[in-house]
C-alpha cells in the first residue's frame, strides 16, 4: 500500500519521462542518431510509459517479455501482463540499426518524442500474436489488421521520453501520480475504475453505482486514444460524461479522468490489460462488464469475466467486479440484471447499438429507461453534424 492506496503493478511507478536537464542533453544527442517515425499507437504508448501507466515497463518489450506475454499472459519476471507493447519496424529499417545503439523516435512532423536504447531486435510470428492475443487470425479484426500491417522486426529496449503530443482534454489528463494524489486527498482507499469507449447509458450508470455502494470512490476513466472509425468521437463522449456527472452522481464520490491509451479490441486479454493500468492509477477494484473491449462476434459474452480465473489474484493485485447484462424492467420498475430480475425479455428495455444509432440519427429520443435525456440530446446533436451514411 502507498498512502493507503493499492501499490502500482510491480511495486512502484516506473516513470520514463526525462527530466528537463536530461531532455536538453537527449535533444542534442538526437541530432546524430538514426530516426524512426512512429505512428499514433506507439505515440500513445510513449505517453503511457512516460508517466508510469505501463509500470513496470521501462520501454518496448524485449523478446523474452514479448513471448511470455503473447504465449502465457505474463512478463518474464512472472508478473501478469496480457497485451504486448512493441515497436515494429520494417526489415529495411532494422538492417541499419545495431543492438546497443540509440535511436531517435519522431512523430510524422519529425519532432523528437523519445530516445530509445536498442537492446534487442528480433523477428516474430504475426499469426501467433494474432491468434493468441486476439483469438483470431482474421484480418477483419481491427487489432489483427494492425499486427499484419506493421513491420516484420520488433525493437526492444528502454526509452527516455523527451516530449509528448499536444494533449486533448488536458484538465482531465491525470497521470497515475496525480490520480493517486486526488484519491488520497479525498481519503479514498478503495477505488473502483470504469473503462469505457462509449457514452454512459443507464445500464452503465447502474453498474457503476452498484460498485460505488461498496467502495470509497469511482474513477470514471474513458479511453481517448485510437478507436475504430465508427466509435463515437471522444469529444462527444466527454460532454456526455460531464453532463451525467453534473446531474446524477455525488460530486464528492466520483472523479472523471481520461486514459490516453489506444484501443486494441483484444476482448478478454484487454480486460486484464485495462485492469492492470487502472491499478497503476490507484484503483483497487475494476468493473468488468459484458463483452469488455469486444468487437464483432469474436468473443463470448462473458469471456472477459472468465479470463481472470487464469491469474493468481495476489499477483494481479486489483479486484475485478463482474456485472452481467443490465436493463430496465417494466415489471420491477427498476434497473436490474438476470441475477435480480425474474421477468421475461418482453418486459425489459434493452436496445441494440444499431437501433440506438438509428434513433439518434432520426432525431428520436431513446426511452428514458435506456438513456438519460440530457445525454441523448448531446448525441442527437452530434449525429446531426455527421453527413448521412457516415458513422461519427
Amino acid at each position: 500500500m502507498i498512502n493507503g492506496l493499492i501499490a502500482p503493478h510491480g511495486g512502484e511507478l516506473i516513470i520514463n519521462m526525462a527530466s528537463e536537464q536530461e531532455r536538453a542533453a537527449l535533444q542534442e544527442r538526437a541530432h546524430s542518431l538514426p530516426q524512426v517515425e512512429i505512428g499514433s499507437r506507439q505515440l500513445a504508448d510513449l505517453e503511457m510509459l512516460a508517466h508510469g501507466a505501463y509500470s513496470p515497463l521501462g520501454g518496448f518489450m524485449k523478446k523474452a517479455d514479448y513471448l511470455e506475454c503473447v504465449k502465457h499472459m505474463h512478463l518474464s519476471n512472472g508478473l501478469p501482463w496480457s497485451v504486448p507493447i512493441t515497436l515494429p519496424v520494417t526489415s529495411e529499417q532494422a538492417a541499419s540499426l545495431k543492438e546497443g545503439s540509440q535511436l531517435a523516435l519522431v512523430d510524422a512532423a519529425g519532432a523528437l518524442q523519445a530516445v530509445m536504447t536498442i537492446e534487442e531486435k528480433y523477428s516474430y510470428d504475426k499469426q501467433l500474436e494474432a491468434t493468441k492475443v486476439y483469438r483470431t487470425a482474421e484480418e477483419a479484426h481491427p487489432g489483427v489488421k494492425v499486427v499484419y500491417q506493421q513491420g516484420e522486426v520488433l525493437l526492444g529496449g528502454p526509452v527516455r521520453i523527451v516530449a509528448l503530443q499536444q494533449p486533448t482534454f488536458a484538465s482531465y489528463r491525470l497521470t497515475p501520480a496525480q490520480s493517486r494524489q486526488a484519491f488520497a486527498e479525498r481519503g479514498w482507499k478503495r477505488v473502483v475504475g470504469f473503462q469505457t469507449r462509449n457514452p454512459v447509458h443507464r445500464a452503465h450508470e447502474y453498474i457503476q453505482k452498484c460498485a460505488l455502494e461498496t467502495v470509497d470512490g469511482l474513477y470514471l476513466h474513458p479511453l481517448v486514444g485510437d478507436t475504430k472509425g465508427d466509435d463515437i468521437p471522444a469529444a462527444v463522449r466527454m460532454r456526455c460524461y460531464e453532463i451525467l456527472l453534473e446531474n446524477y452522481y455525488p460530486v464528492d464520490r466520483v472523479i472523471l479522468g481520461v486514459l490516453p491509451a489506444a484501443m486494441r479490441y483484444a476482448g478478454p486479454r484487454e480486460a486484464i490489460f485495462h485492469a492492470v493500468m487502472r491499478k497503476n492509477y490507484g484503483c483497487s477494484h475494476f468493473i468488468v462488464g459484458r463483452d469488455h473491449a469486444g468487437v464483432g462476434t469474436y468473443y463470448g459474452t462473458y469471456d472477459a469475466h472468465h479470463i481472470f480465473a487464469e491469474f493468481d489474484p495476489a499477483k494481479l493485485g486489483i479486484t475485478p467486479m463482474f456485472f452481467e447484462h443490465t436493463f430496465f424492467c417494466r415489471a420491477c420498475d427498476a434497473m436490474a440484471s438476470t441475477k435480480t430480475c425474474p421477468h421475461g425479455n418482453d418486459l425489459h428495455v434493452a436496445l441494440s447499438g444499431t437501433k440506438v444509432r438509428q434513433m439518434l440519427q432520426a432525431g428520436e429520443m431513446p426511452p428514458r429507461e435506456f438513456s438519460r435525456p440530457e445525454v441523448a440530446k448531446v448525441l442527437i446533436e452530434a449525429m446531426r453534424r455527421v453527413p448521412k451514411g457516415v458513422h461519427p
